[in-house]
This record gives structure tokens, C-alpha cells and sequence, in this order.
């Protein structure tokens, strides 16, 4: 089928409001439009330069970790938490009382990006991938008693106070295994001839236009993206996440979305998706760049240092994966005794690679800023 004949869906008459029952995408579809495949070709090109980085990078899982903490502090600012990404570094005794159900949250989408990804390596995407990747996102947080690890089994809505003022309604909840059956099966399906890039932007709205959980949806649809990329191999690593686009561009996301049940436009959400996936891996070489520019700095700067170069170079390792900490925090996870680490650490300040933020004498914090202002 050609994408400008694309139907969405039919409205279903409810009891009091009408709900939204989106048609089933398994199927091959094909275009007409030239300028999509202007941007399909430039955006498959620039994921294929930022995956090169994956191969160029020494130790790039080091740094992959802060693209995740990246991505979970953006996905969870489109939802309403607050923290910043230097708050959702702390460890939770440094954290404000005032947000810490923000970060609790943060951290939970962390642990489900983390599983999720791990997963990939024995099994394939799938919808049983989805429910424990949101079984983690919503365990001891807000979103407890929201079936969490289960699509719903009752009526959601998206906006408004309730179904009478909602923006949105998606499919009833009978409806939904027999829909993400057939997402599912459109991942896999290599009899149709789609290419990825178009999938996986149609994917992603199927699943936000299903809503087939009472809460996290949003958080699990933006990742679904990285997990198809990293599944097809189309990603050796986990480089790319595109919520920090989507942030910046929050109503264009949500109009390019609404337009798709609105007035059946898939080809204008495909455009906006690529150009999110153009933006943001342009973004990602440059970060990438950055970070082997400051790492060839910091290893000329360990070999100025003699004997205690590996230390330094351990205190390192564990700053690029996470570069907020404490002196507390290091003790625990670097193999080196109190002493050793608070001279290195105020070493580093001196050296300019750490500033400590507090500004006390006791329990402070020391944020590698070179290194987190990349992100």
C-alpha cells in the first residue's frame, strides 16, 4: 500500500467518548514522495558514521553509559519529572527530598534501558521484552499500581482530567494483544519489503497510538526505537536515543503524532522522525569527537603523573561512566583506600578536571564538568 493512502484508523462509538482503534501496519508500503527518500538515505547514512565510533572508541561501553543516563533524564523531562543530569548521577543520599521521586524514576528507566539492552544479546525484540523492560520502569515509583509488566486491561486515556475531556483515546483494552501482535510481527517480517528507518518511525507511532500500558508508554516508545536499531544491527552499540529531540521539539512530536489519527498523514510523522534521526546522530559524531579529543588530553595528562598514573587512570575510568561522585562513592567502587582517593581528587581540582560544587569541607561532591557538559 502506498504511505498517502495510509488509514489509521476508525473511531469506536463508547460509552460517553470514542475511542480510537487503529488499523493493523503488517504489511509492505511503498512511496512516491523524493524528498523521503532524500532523508531515509542521509539518515541511514549518519547512523552508519555514528556507528563507526562504536568501532573507533576504546572502552566505548564507558561512555555509553552516559548516553542511557542521558536519555533517561530527557524521556522522563517529556513526562513531568524535574532533575537535572547532574542530579540523577548523585547517589540518592545526596539527592533533594524535593525530587527524589523524580530520580527514583530517572533511575528506573536507567535499570530498563540497561536490562532491555542486555536482553538483545539472547533474545529477539519482542512484545515479552517490552512488559519486563516496563515491569522495571515502574517498579517502587509512581507508576506502581499500574499493572506494571502487563498491557492494560482497562480504558487509558492521553490528556484532559478524564475520558470526557481527553485529547486522546486509545483502543479499548481488548483490543490491544491482538494490535501488538501485529506490530510485533511487522519487526519481524522479512517477507515485506520496508526498510528499517520507515518501520521503526511507523512503529513508534503504532505503539504511542495503541497505548497498550495504564502508564509508561511514552518512556517505552521512545526506547522501542533503540532497541529495533540495535536489534537489526543497523547499531552496534546503543548510540542513539532521540528524546532529547523530541524534548526540544515537544509540540512538533506531539502534532507530528496527532496528525497521523488525525487526517491519516503518516508521510509528515516519517519526516519529522528522520530528521530527529539526521539531527540527533550528527549531534552523537560530534559528542563522540569530543569525547576522543578529551580522552587523547587525559591520557598525555597520565603520563605526566609517573607511578600514579594507575590510579589516576582508575578514577578516570570510573568518571566516564559516571562523573558526578563523591569521595564515599569512589571508595566503594574503586579499589583504593580513603586517603589515596581524596588526594587524587583534590589533585584533579587543582589539575582543573574536577570542580567541587558544594563548596563545604565534608560530604562533597565533585563533578567532572569537561566530560558532562559533552552530554
Amino acid at each position: 500500500m502506498n504511505l498517502k493512502d495510509f488509514k489509521a484508523g476508525t473511531y469506536l462509538q463508547q460509552y460517553q467518548y470514542k475511542s480510537f482503534l487503529p488499523s493493523k501496519i503488517n504489511q509492505t508500503w511503498v512511496w512516491s514522495d523524493p524528498e523521503l527518500n532524500i532523508l531515509l538515505e542521509k539518515a541511514m547514512l549518519n547512523l552508519s558514521q555514528l556507528d563507526a565510533y562504536s568501532h573507533i572508541v576504546p572502552d566505548i561501553d564507558l561512555f555509553i553509559h552516559m548516553h542511557i543516563v542521558k536519555e533517561a533524564n530527557k524521556s522522563s523531562r517529556i513526562e513531568g519529572t524535574k532533575t537535572q543530569i547532574d542530579e540523577d548521577l548523585l547517589t540518592e543520599d545526596y539527592v533533594n527530598p524535593e525530587k527524589r521521586d523524580d530520580w527514583y524514576e530517572v533511575q528506573n528507566y536507567i535499570q530498563a534501558i540497561n536490562y532491555a539492552i542486555d536482553q538483545l544479546k539472547k533474545i529477539p525484540l519482542s512484545c515479552r521484552l517490552l512488559k519486563k523492560t516496563h515491569e522495571i520502569l515502574l517498579q517502587g515509583v509512581r507508576g506502581q499500581r499500574k499493572s506494571p509488566g502487563e498491557f492494560r486491561r482497562s480504558q487509558n486515556w492521553i490528556g484532559g482530567s478524564n475520558l470526557s475531556d481527553a485529547i486522546y483515546i486509545p483502543p479499548p483494552h481488548e483490543g490491544v494483544p491482538e494490535l501488538m501482535s501485529d506490530l510485533e510481527k511487522f519487526w519481524h517480517n522479512s517477507s515485506i519489503q520496508v526498510p528499517y528507518l520507515i518501520r521503526i518511525a511507523m512503529s513508534h507511532y503504532q505503539f504511542e497510538a495503541i497505548h497498550p500500558f495504564l502508564d509508561g508508554n511514552g518512556r517505552i516508545g521512545r526506547l522501542l526505537i533503540t532497541l529495533y536499531l540495535v536489534s537489526n544491527k543497523i547499531l552496534t552499540k546503543p548510540s542513539l536515543y532521540l528524546s532529547d529531540f523530541f524534548e526540544r521539539h515537544r509540540p512538533s512530536y506531539y502534532q507530528a503524532l496527532s496528525r497521523v489519527h488525525e487526517s491519516n498523514d503518516i508521510i509528515h510523522w516519517i519526516k519529522f522522525f528522520l530528521n530527529a534521526i539526521i539531527e540527533t546522530a550528527e549531534q552523537g559524531k560530534i559528542t563522540f569527537q569530543k569525547i576522543l579529543e578529551l580522552c587523547n588530553e587525559i591520557n598525555n595528562y597520565l603520563l605526566s603523573l609517573g607511578r600514579r598514573a594507575n590510579s589516576v587512570k582508575m578514577i578516570f575510568d570510573y568518571l566516564y561512566k559516571k562523573p558526578v561522585t563523591s569521595a564515599p562513592d569512589l571508595i566503594e567502587k574503586v579499589e583504593l583506600s580513603k586517603r589515596p582517593i581524596s588526594e587524587i581528587l583534590n589533585k584533579l581540582v587543582k589539575s582543573n578536571y574536577l570542580i567541587e560544587s558544594t563548596g563545604y569541607q565534608r560530604n562533597r561532591i565533585f563533578k567532572f564538568k569537561k566530560y558532562l557538559d559533552l552530554f
